[in-house]
């Protein structure tokens, strides 16, 4: 999970870069600056103060301001030549103000330091800065655009090159002869040589770091980060390609309980597919719960089910394979217009609210107020199989509450003690026979617009009355990605004057409102008080829609469902863990030492 959240972190940069106005415009303002700085440093008198000033600005605007417009208005069309991706215009533009600023900072840093050793090292420390701004350009041209070496480096080193060509004519403009001399034609070698160098140490370092990935998994990390880029900007979703070349095929389970209306027709499902809905955006299996909800005439709750990132399905494609799994389980339905009452039981940390129906039960799990994250599949398959050892009921659909977070505490998985707590709290179980008629009522809002912001995906809020025997329960779910701490509890105590007995809240667990700067984004981190307002909202307008029905439960295996697969994250995560802990000893020693051969080259010899 904090993989996907630092993934998902990036998500704020892409978004919220300026558009190619403000880049322009910010450029020509730089520029300025740093042309005025330089010649504070190295004052080269044309007259007054400030006829100085102007004169050191517009030096600026010409050397670095100029070229990083010029190759902001030209990278995004040779990129686009290539059939490379993700360089719009806004991104081009502000890669040429990036670069120009790293150029700029390294030529002021540079010439400051040779005022402070009496040396003129005003022209070399530009020359040095536009290395560095090459350096950045192919790191991110290579890193995401998806072209090959020998194309980025020509598209790197243009901007350099222009800037370089700029201060020499800039420079020695009252002589001509040295234009024309071979001391040009030494600069720019000198330029592209130790372009050369930088090219080298940023080609051994992404080989270094790619070749552990390319050959556990056939893709590379610069792979993962292109496309991930390409969908944040656009919404396609190419890297379900690379997910799919190494996905696993796997059969996990759907739990499905329908709520008929006396006429026949489908009132409302409540649906818990063990199936994870990530990895993020909607890349994969994270809009799930809406997807599959939609696929349905009747309101429908998608529940989170016992899973981890190992069950996210490769691509939205794979969605309808749930869908036919839940038809298959209505087909074989059978119902009943009698249930009991919704019952608590715990046991240590584990909680779970358990109501009976025709063939099976609901069973609502949750360790809160403790925090917890993901019900591992086969933690929720064991608590299902012993349910119905104990119970004597074939169809228990077991619900993971998702709503306790904790970003300190992990998944529950096999061997934690949460396991068995859970499991012993089904022990504590009393079977209750099906006495009573059943009415539903049901509701759904968007709360006012509220999104990923919030905290909250598409589907909004949806809650289910069920009342049985005069007692009404409140199932209330938000398509979110878990819930803060506490809150779940705060929920409770401000419905207590409403005309319900009980009430349980859920999250959907969708990963749509997971690209955000945090990654993390759980419901009611924001707009707590709002929030509620629509709880209570929802639970009064689900008690007034509240109509006979009969109800049933069924399990289905969902076939074939094309995942990341548990190998494979459990490949990924190691990976990615061994990249970064590689990358934290191979990456300074690398541009180390090519920034002091670059040094060396341009100032030394």
């Amino acid at each position: 999970m904090s993989s996907m959240s630092n993934v998902a972190g990036l998500s704020k940069w892409i978004r919220t870069l300026p558009n190619a106005k403000s880049s322009v415009l910010m450029i020509i303002i730089l520029s300025f600056i740093i042309g005025v700085l330089l010649f504070l440093l190295q004052p080269v008198s044309v007259g007054n103060g400030l006829e100085d000033f102007f004169y050191g600005g517009a030096f600026g605007f010409v050397v670095f301001g100029l070229p990083a417009i010029i190759v902001g208005s030209t990278d995004q069309l040779w990129v686009e030549s290539l059939n490379g991706i993700n360089l719009k215009a806004k991104h081009s533009m502000f890669l040429a103000l990036v670069s120009m600023s790293l150029a700029g900072i390294v030529g002021i840093i540079g010439t400051a330091v040779g005022l402070i050793f009496k040396m003129n090292l005003f022209f070399n420390s530009i020359l040095f800065g536009c290395v560095i701004a090459f350096g950045f350009n192919i790191l991110v041209i290579l890193a995401t655009t998806r072209i090959k070496l020998f194309n980025s480096f020509v598209i790197a080193i243009i901007q350099p090159l222009l800037m370089i060509g700029m201060l020499i004519i800039t420079s020695f403009l009252n002589n001509i002869d040295y234009i024309f001399s071979l001391g040009y034609i030494t600069t720019i070698f000198k330029v592209i040589i130790a372009s050369v160098i930088f090219l080298i140490a940023i080609y051994a370092f992404i080989s270094v770091v790619e070749s552990p990935m390319k050959k556990n998994l056939g893709f590379g990390a610069m792979e993962i980060l292109s496309y991930f880029i390409l969908h944040m900007n656009e919404g396609t979703n190419t890297i379900e390609q690379l997910f799919d070349n190494a996905g696993e095929a796997i059969d996990t389970l759907v739990g499905v309980a329908s709520f008929r209306r006396l006429d026949g027709s489908i009132k409302a499902l409540f649906l818990s597919p063990c199936v994870h809905p990530g990895p993020l955006g909607d890349i994969g299996g994270s809009n799930m719960p809406t997807i599959l909800a939609n696929s349905f005439d009747a309101f429908t709750m998608v529940a989170h089910g016992p899973s981890t990132h190992d069950f996210n399905p490769v691509s939205s494609d794979e969605i309808v394979k749930i869908e036919d799994s839940v038809r298959k389980a209505l087909d074989t339905m059978e119902y009943s217009p009698k249930a009991s009452e919704f019952i608590r039981y715990s046991h240590e940390k584990a909680n779970v609210g358990i109501q009976f129906f025709k063939n099976g039960t609901i069973m609502l799990s949750t360790f809160a107020p403790s925090g917890s994250d993901d019900i591992e599949y086969a933690v929720g398959l064991a608590a299902m199989i012993e349910s119905q050892k104990h119970l004597g009921t074939q169809n228990n659909i077991l619900v993971d509450c998702h709503n306790s977070f904790n970003e300190e505490k992990g998944g529950v998985l096999p061997g934690n003690p949460e396991l068995f707590q859970l499991i012993d709290t089904i022990k504590l179980i009393e079977p209750l026979d099906l006495e009573h008629d059943i009415k539903v009522g049901c509701y759904y809002t968007d709360l006012g617009g509220f999104d990923k912001h919030q905290g909250i995906g598409e589907s909004g809020l949806k809650t289910m009355v069920v009342e049985v025997n005069g007692q009404r329960t409140a199932y209330v779910l938000f398509d979110s990605n878990n819930m803060e701490l506490g809150y779940r509890e705060t929920i409770f105590n401000a419905v207590k004057d409403l005309d319900i007995d009980e009430i349980e809240v859920m999250t959907t667990d969708t990963h749509t409102v997971n690209t955000l700067s945090a990654g993390y984004n759980p419901v009611g981190t924001v707009e707590k008080e709002k929030i509620i307002e629509f709880v209570k909202i929802s639970i009064k307008e689900a008690i007034k829609d509240l109509e006979p029905v009969e109800a049933g439960t069924n399990t289905e295996r969902i076939l074939n469902l094309k995942t990341f697969g548990p190998n494979n994250s459990t490949e990924l995560i190691s990976t990615i863990s061994s990249i970064v802990a590689v990358s934290k000893i191979i990456a300074p020693l690398t541009f180390i030492v090519a920034i002091i051969f670059v040094i060396i080259w341009i100032f030394v010899l």
